[in-house]
């Protein structure tokens, strides 16, 4: 057979089960569009590349599989470069390929031409830069496999005009179908876990986003249910443990709970599964957890041993570490460390607010909760929203919580909550954000017009950057300076301007009223609602701190 590279490339996103691609066209990588016209591949025009990076990131996350994602040369390439950092630092398995100059310009400063290969190095999995069109055959394949084996991760594709439009003869498709190998727990440091887990009196779980991507989340409340062990939940674990298991102790770090962080204060053995010992989670690492030996489990051999040193490590896939464990370790009901959970937890409590204030944002996402099943989606931006969000919601399942984890991405909701719905048809998807980081991808509002999806966007308006106020207050003597926005910009009216239907939310308004009629609708929607600008996330961990010396968030008697 005789195809051009662009048609090989298409081709193979369809033999690897792509059935949607968000992007842009632009003059370098027209050739690959003019392929896709003649596919069944579905196209997602965004109207900014970083949003067809999030696009990706929101199927991506929702279903565990590698997702893709267009650009152009030049601006186009950076604009989703973002994406792509964000996805590297969350683990999350896209496929970006950019178009390029031809090969004969490469390097002569032409018109949008960039290194996206060099520049892409340090915050991809791998990338590649296809010289003819016979590599694609190879490359393609590859991509996928290194995206979403081991520690998923981003893969970049450039590849360069000449090499689209190249003709090659070719007899055979190659395999796309592999066995990813990955090195199994060995009996003799299963046995010794076990050994720990039962000599230990005050043993605490800590979960990251390498049990999401393991599907690990059955085995882990087998485990957990059956050695009585409580367990604490980074912002990327959120879901992978019911948050109405009586085990669940709630997200550990800098916006946990007082409660959380004192429990983990007093462990003896601290089973850290499927995470990578983040700041955030951690505070100041040589008081994490000091009375704890350390059991570190992670895919990636690079995370052990980087940050927090261990007792045991293995480097290998979760859920096959569970699955041996299990039946080493015998049934402990261990009430004693049940009772002084339960004290911590009585005379720590996470303070929510009364319900005489229903326009406290906490309040607000328990209103969301109660809106939506245990299915639904929910996406969030970055910033106070995005703490008030994993403080305050339950989140129940895997893959509920899209967030930026690692990046910290202001602009990620609303196009993640797009590759949501785009993946997850039938589910309610809702956007919590905020009015600094709407706004920086508010034009995805376009796109959700464009598709009609049932997703909500939910926005939190204090006209500041609140969480930056926040720690100008705490920290910077309140010297505040460039988070306060002069101009607050009528949403509803930007909104409904975008073709999605929009409401505000006043004091006058039933808050559950009017979410309850923007989420239950078809289609998009929008609600924006206003909060006090000096509202604070609390408990808040100083920088530099311990987590046990938190800030806020105090019960009054």
């Amino acid at each position: 057979m005789k195809l051009t590279g662009a048609q090989i490339i298409i081709k193979l996103l369809e033999m690897h089960g792509i059935d949607v691609i968000a992007g842009i066209p632009g003059g370098a990588n027209l050739p690959l569009y003019d392929a896709l016209h003649k596919s069944k591949i579905r196209h997602i025009l965004t109207r900014h590349e970083q949003g067809a990076g999030f696009i990706a990131q929101g199927i991506a996350r929702t279903t565990g599989k590698p997702a893709v994602c267009f650009a152009t040369s030049g601006p186009g390439a950076t604009n989703i470069i973002t994406a792509i950092a964000d996805a590297k630092l969350d683990s999350i398995p896209i496929i970006t390929i950019t178009g390029q100059v031809p090969s004969s310009l490469i390097g002569t400063d032409a018109f949008q031409e960039v290194d996206t290969y060099g520049i892409t190095i340090p915050i991809t999995k791998h990338n590649f830069l296809v010289r003819s069109a016979s590599e694609l055959l190879t490359v393609i394949p590859e991509a996928f496999r290194i995206a979403g084996s081991g520690r998923p991760g981003p893969v970049v594709v450039d590849v360069p005009k000449n090499v689209q439009t190249e003709s090659i003869e070719f007899d055979s498709w190659p395999d796309i179908n592999y066995t990813e190998t990955i090195r199994q727990p060995e009996l003799p440091e299963i046995s010794r876990i076990a050994g720990m887990i039962k000599d230990s009196k005050r043993p605490v779980l800590y979960i990251g986003g390498g049990i999401t991507n393991s599907q690990a989340e059955e085995l882990l409340i087998r485990f957990a249910e059956k050695n009585s062990i409580p367990v604490t939940s980074t912002l990327m674990g959120l879901g992978c443990f019911p948050a109405d298991n009586p085990l669940y102790i709630g997200m550990i770090g800098m916006h946990g709970a007082r409660y959380t962080n004192f429990i983990l204060d007093k462990a003896d053995l601290l089973l850290a599964f499927g995470t990578r010992f983040d700041d955030r989670a951690t505070g100041k690492v040589s008081k994490f957890c000091p009375h704890a030996k350390i059991v570190h489990v992670d895919i990636d051999q690079a995370e052990i041993n980087k940050i927090k040193k261990t007792h045991i490590s293995i480097s290998a896939d979760i859920k096959d570490v569970l699955a041996s464990l299990i039946p080493l370790t015998e049934q402990n009901s261990r009430t004693d460390w049940i009772n002084e959970i339960n004290a911590l937890r009585e005379s720590h409590p996470f303070m929510m607010p009364g319900n005489s204030d229903p326009l406290h944002p906490l309040n607000i996402i328990k209103y969301i909760s109660e809106l939506l099943d245990s299915q639904s989606i929910v996406t969030t931006d970055v910033g106070q929203h995005q703490m008030w969000t994993a403080q305050g919601y339950p989140f129940r399942k895997p893959r509920t919580l899209l967030t930026s984890g690692g990046l910290g991405t202001m602009g990620f909701g609303l196009p993640a909550a797009i590759g949501a719905a785009l993946a997850n048809p039938g589910k309610r998807v809702v956007c919590v954000s905020g009015d600094g980081s709407i706004l920086m991808n508010i034009q995805e509002l376009a796109t959700l017009a464009d598709l009609n999806l049932d997703v909500t966007v939910v926005i939190f308006n204090n006209g500041h950057l609140g969480l930056v106020r926040q720690q100008q207050e705490f920290f910077y003597e309140r010297n505040y300076i460039a988070s306060r926005f002069e101009t607050n910009p009528d949403f509803v009216a930007i909104s409904k301007g975008f073709g999605v239907n929009a409401y505000n939310i006043d004091s006058e308004s039933d808050p559950v009223e009017v979410l309850s009629k923007a989420i239950s609708q078809s289609g998009p929607s929008l609600v924006n609602v206003p909060i006090r600008h000096g509202e604070n996330v609390v408990p808040m961990v100083p920088p530099g701190a311990a987590n046990f010396e938190m800030i806020g968030g105090v019960k009054h008697e």
